[in-house]
């Protein structure tokens, strides 16, 4: 059976101790041998810093970056791939009256068994923006169904969407509400499909990057694929936290990252 191999990690941007922090996830990717990466946090300076080219490029993978086109900032989302990326675009989601810019960051990735569409977020972080959240995930959900066809290899959407599972517009993408929309959708949430009820935190006040945050634990970074697919395309088969331990009081990130299994 053909595996697909998928892993969201927000990487905290230049945060310090950025060079440790880079090590260990290097030394983490090449442990897990993901197919693909979904990076968030991540700062392209070209030549002079390219964040997603440090993680991955002395492991082999290609790259695609992409920043909200209506930020100022040279900071966005990067997806990684061990096979050749054949297109990507980059599309701005609502702000509403977020002071923030965000982004949709979609790849076109040619695998051995077809084209794989997919999408990396970032959506708005304060805790009191779950309405501004709730307007980017049906905006990105509109853009899926846009862009793929319900015959093609079912898309996947991964990233930091910071809102735990309970939240509206995390259910609205499982088809647990509408959120005043028309019709639902239909999303599966690798984590919980595999592990159930388990918590699997990823902003967890264990991190000692964390704790500056205030907030309370909670998962907020997530791997999704739209279904339903009469093939079990892309059904995910495992799913676990990772990046979730520190290497001498170093933590790879302010987040941990989740890894995914999938059915091809």
């Amino acid at each position: 059976m053909n595996e697909l191999r998928v892993l969201t990690l927000n990487i905290w941007n230049r945060s310090e101790p950025w060079e440790e922090r880079l090590e260990l996830i290097r030394d983490g990717l090449a442990k897990l041998t993901p197919d693909i990466i979904a990076l968030q946090e991540v700062i392209n300076l070209g030549a002079d810093f390219d964040q997603g080219a440090l993680v991955g490029g002395a492991l082999g993978y290609a790259q695609a970056w992409g920043k909200s086109p209506d930020s100022p900032l040279p900071f966005g989302n990067a997806i990684l791939s061990r096979w050749p990326i054949v297109g990507s675009r980059v599309i701005a989601l609502p702000k509403l009256d977020a002071d923030e810019d965000r982004s949709l960051l979609h790849a076109q990735i040619g695998t051995p068994f077809g084209i794989v569409n997919f999408f990396n977020t970032h959506l708005a972080w304060r805790l009191h923006e779950g309405h501004i959240r709730a307007v980017q995930v049906k905006a990105i959900v509109n853009m899926i169904d846009d862009t793929v066809a319900a015959h093609e290899f079912p898309p996947i959407l991964a990233g930091d969407f910071n809102a735990d599972p309970e939240a509206d517009e995390v259910r609205y993408l499982r088809g647990q509400t509408t959120l005043g929309e028309a019709r639902g959708v239909s999303f599966l949430d690798a984590y919980s499909f595999v592990n159930g009820n388990d918590v699997g935190y990823t902003f967890s006040r264990q991190n000692a990057f964390t704790l500056s945050a205030s907030e309370p634990s909670r998962r907020i970074d997530y791997i999704f694929v739209r279904g339903p697919d009469g093939q079990r395309r892309a059904e995910p088969m495992s799913a676990k936290v990772c990046f979730d331990a520190p290497r001498r009081d170093v933590w790879a990130s302010d987040h941990f990252g989740v890894f995914a299994t999938l059915r091809a």
